[in-house]
């Protein structure tokens, strides 16, 4: 029998990601996903719950749990395919050295993380046309979307965070995050109760984000005086007031579509600046 806090935090979440899915299209009859399952609390989380969804939902889906091993020393990649045939997931674990190359390509002192991101990122991209999946599913849920607004907005000078939906580059995958609008707070919660088989990042070695880690930290502040703060961010991005910000590309598409204010030039703006 169940304990009631996981009935309720499974009861949250799937209502977190029923309505991402709604709002983005996510997920569609016929898609075959692969679930990226590092070990971590999100991605497990993220797999149980869309098999739970698939059992549901009004359109019919396959999925496929994908696991890297990077070659990471003590990667225990033995108690996931265990996990696997246990639960009866269809699953693959894949193997390719990246944890040499990111030795490689990271100078000291710096954290190994964006290398080792992209590089899975690309392997896992390869093998959703290789095992005819036409979508890959990632566990980022709805602080992972916040902080990486703030470190753009900080550190990159950009405004633009992880999308629930997002097409590759080269056109061959979409990308989906149905923990999208899910705190960390509950998913952190769900994990320990479902007593899931967690592989912590720290095989490597690898530092803290320590940029990350600092957003984390302002947010935590800011909401010990402002609980709703996480919510409140998240529900900006779904509001953008184009017209309010001054990104000049939006000033050059208006007039692209015949919107005008009959406004003078920059040139003879320019021209009129004292010098």
């Amino acid at each position: 029998m169940r304990r009631p806090d996981e009935a309720r935090l499974e009861k949250s979440l799937l209502g977190h990601m029923g309505r991402a899915i709604a709002d983005f299209g996510l997920i569609e009859d016929g898609d075959r996903i692969l679930v990226g399952v590092s070990g971590g609390k999100d991605s497990h989380t993220l797999l149980h719950l869309l098999s739970l969804l698939q059992a549901r939902a009004p359109v019919r889906f396959q999925l496929l749990a994908v696991t890297l091993d990077q070659g990471h020393p003590g990667f225990p990649a033995h108690r996931l395919e265990a996990y696997f045939r246990q639960t009866g997931y269809d699953f693959r674990i894949l193997k390719e050295d990246t944890y040499s190359v990111v030795l490689e390509k990271t100078p000291p002192g710096k954290t190994q993380c964006a290398v080792c991101s992209r590089l899975r990122r690309g392997i896992l991209y390869n093998a959703a046309v290789d095992l005819g999946c036409n979508k890959i599913a990632l566990g980022h849920h709805r602080d992972d979307l916040v902080e990486t607004l703030l470190l753009n907005l900080f550190f990159a000078g950009s405004l633009k965070t992880m999308p629930p939906r997002l097409h590759s580059d080269d056109g061959r995958n979409t990308v989906i995050r149905p923990l999208a609008y899910a705190p960390e707070s509950e998913i952190a919660a769900y994990a320990a109760l479902r007593n899931f088989p967690i592989i912590p990042c720290d095989l490597c070695g690898s530092q803290e984000n320590l940029q990350r880690k600092r957003m984390k930290r302002m947010l935590d502040e800011l909401e010990r005086e402002h609980p709703h703060v996480r919510a409140s961010v998240l529900s900006a991005m779904g509001n953008v007031r184009p017209s309010h910000l001054i990104d000049k590309s939006l000033r050059v598409r208006d007039v692209e579509a015949g919107v005008s204010n009959g406004g003078t030039g920059e040139s003879e703006w320019l021209a009129t600046s004292p010098q």
